[in-house]
């Protein structure tokens, strides 16, 4: 017992010399209304984000502080009814040209319809590494948890704990991985009907506006960046860094388990399929184990 406090007591002090982000704070706290001010509310007691898309202004909000490394979470109830055209979008992203970004995108659809779930990764600038899924329930109908974990071997998108995707770390075999750039999280109800509904094929309808969105419980159980020195900080395997340790680094067989009955039963595009796209020079990644 006294070995065990002495660990949490030098975890504290880390965590505390080097600015982590390990306790849970209120979204009013966390985050702010950054576009749509007239639209957005932060409400119960500061711990619910109403999104609000109309004809004149959709709406957005972002965290104070930008993180490196950790655990990313959202509960979320997707806009309802004929959401076609609107996408609600829920990320991490750095900033400038050779920027990062972990995406969650949900892709609106015609009354009873399916949302679509688009993912994708940006390292230094480059995307084109989208995944997109149906999901196994409706997700205007109550919240359900969307979560971003992300560390120093892997990036993981879970829904309700159920592993969707995984981004692995291969920097050493020359694939950019995002690790050195801290990044902050964003969400965002917007218009993209040229493109999210059908390609484009399916437009807004105006008079099914206002379109909601309704955000709770953002939780980041996070390495706060600090510039560059944060690089090695929130790398470090020590253990305030909980993310580092190897539990954290690969799904667990069970978890591989879920993940190929996601991919088996709801993924309806892989950006590592499409060769015609791509011309045949698929991603380098797309020859390694993503697992």
């Amino acid at each position: 017992m006294a070995k065990f406090n002495e660990i949490l007591a030098a975890s504290f002090i880390f965590a505390v010399a080097f600015n982590l982000d390990l306790v849970y704070s209120k979204l009013s706290n966390s985050m702010f209304i950054t576009w749509g001010l007239q639209h957005a509310t932060i409400q119960a007691n500061g711990e619910d984000l109403q999104l609000v898309l109309d004809k004149a202004s959709g709406s957005a909000a972002q965290t104070k502080k930008a993180f490196l490394f950790g655990s990313i979470e959202m509960l979320i109830k997707m806009v309802p009814g004929n959401s076609a055209g609107t996408v609600t979008a829920y990320y991490l992203s750095s900033t400038g040209s050779q920027h990062d970004e972990i995406d969650f995108e949900f892709l609106g659809n015609i009354s009873g319809q399916p949302y679509i779930v688009h993912t994708n990764v940006y390292t230094q600038g480059i995307g084109n590494r989208e995944q997109q899924f149906y999901l196994w329930f409706d997700p205007t109908a109550d919240f359900h948890n969307y979560t971003i974990h992300w560390n120093p071997a892997e990036i993981v998108w879970y829904v309700d704990g159920l592993p969707l995707r995984v981004f692995r770390n291969y920097e050493k075999e020359g694939i950019a991985y995002p690790n050195k750039q801290g990044m902050k999280v964003y969400t965002t109800l917007w218009n993209a009907d040229d493109w999210a509904t059908r390609g484009g094929l399916v437009k807004t309808n105006w008079n099914d506006a206002p379109f909601i969105a309704r955000l709770r419980h953002f939780r980041a159980r996070a390495c706060k960046w600090n510039g560059p020195i944060s690089i090695s900080q929130c790398s470090a395997i020590v253990a305030a860094n909980w993310w580092t340790n190897p539990w954290y680094s690969k799904l667990s067989h069970a978890q591989m388990g879920q993940l190929d009955w996601v991919r088996k039963n709801y993924m309806i595009y892989d950006y590592c399929r499409d060769f015609k796209r791509f011309n045949g020079h698929m991603a380098p990644e797309c020859f390694k184990n993503q697992f």
